[in-house]
């Protein structure tokens, strides 16, 4: 784990990977907390590095995500249209080179996140704090450290990432992130806050939630439903956060296929369950898969699963996440 150092020696430390004529990449799943984190490493480098880029793996798709980027005017550009030999320093934020095979050929100078450490990977300089509620969370401790004041467009993507990733803090979260949270309370524009967050759904999207509807299986207070193919995964993070409210349920799976890819959310309260844990037992062996006590995410290559559980099914899903419950 993470030494114990102080907000001023991370920032000194990270500031020491770099020089003048660094081209700098920042590496990131593009999610509200890590376009806010990215934004936050762009403003710390400025002056520091020659250039410094912006650039996420998955599609941003989700339509509060596209929000963000377009009303914040979030400078991200796409990893596959990059010369990754043009960059002298790679940083990886809000998440870890083992996370996704994307990142399993660059090796990262720099690796900030707050999901639990991962093995099979090293880097000069790492801040691993799991305990975190938010990524965000400790950019804004590396910008203070800095005494640096966030812009109006930095302090309101901060803002809306911190609130996003612990659930307007109903999630587990440090006493750092309200701290935080606090401190970018009257710099954020709340106005382009609540603006990104009414934009979630398309019309389209609502078929998905149809088919969850007519999928849907309870038992012993566990809600599963398989939609099928999906265009955006992101939509099954939607859906199982809905069902998540049902009150008789304490357990939530949804799955649905990417791709060539099965994508399983995991949803709990985490009171003596562990959705992190369930998600890696259950399909650790065949990918990616793990996350928090309340909320996990599994993505498996179809080809990887057992031939009899590749026509993948509601019933499917509830054969495999029951055997370790």
């Amino acid at each position: 784990m993470t030494p114990q150092r102080s907000a001023r020696q991370r920032l000194e430390e990270f500031w020491d990977l770099f020089q003048k004529e660094d081209d700098v990449l920042v590496a990131i799943s593009a999610d509200p907390d890590a376009l806010a984190s990215a934004m936050v490493v762009k403003r710390l480098l400025r002056y520091r590095v020659k250039s410094v880029t912006i650039g996420y793996h998955n599609e941003i798709r989700r339509l509060s995500n596209i929000a963000m980027v377009d009303l914040l005017k979030i400078p991200a550009e796409k990893c596959k249209v990059l010369k990754s030999d043009k960059f002298t320093k790679n940083i990886i934020l809000d998440s870890q080179p083992s996370h996704n095979p994307c990142f399993a050929d660059i090796q990262f100078d720099a690796v900030i996140d707050h999901h639990p450490l991962t093995q099979g990977w090293e880097a000069p300089f790492v801040d691993i704090r799991p305990k975190y509620g938010a990524n965000s969370s400790m950019m804004v401790e590396y910008l203070r450290a800095a005494d640096m004041k966030p812009s109006v467009a930095l302090a309101t993507a901060l803002f809306y990432a911190i609130q996003v990733d612990t659930h307007n803090f109903q999630k587990k979260a440090q006493l750092a992130d309200a701290i935080s949270f606090r401190y970018l309370f009257n710099k954020a524009n709340q106005n382009l806050v609540r603006k990104i967050e009414l934009s979630e759904l398309r019309a389209s999207e609502l078929n998905y939630f149809k088919t969850a509807f007519s999928e849907m299986k309870i038992n012993h207070k566990r809600l599963y439903a398989h939609v099928g193919r999906v265009y955006n995964p992101d939509i099954l993070v939607i859906i199982a956060d809905f069902f998540n409210r049902v009150h008789e349920v304490s357990w939530v799976f949804i799955s649905g296929i990417h791709g060539e890819r099965l994508v399983v959310i995991f949803r709990c309260d985490g009171y003596k369950k562990n959705a992190g844990n369930l998600a890696k037992k259950t399909f650790g062996e065949f990918g990616a898969a793990g996350g928090h006590r309340e909320a996990a995410r599994a993505e498996v290559p179809l080809k990887n699963l057992p031939k009899q559980d590749q026509d993948f099914t509601t019933q499917t899903l509830r054969k495999l996440t029951r055997r370790y419950l």
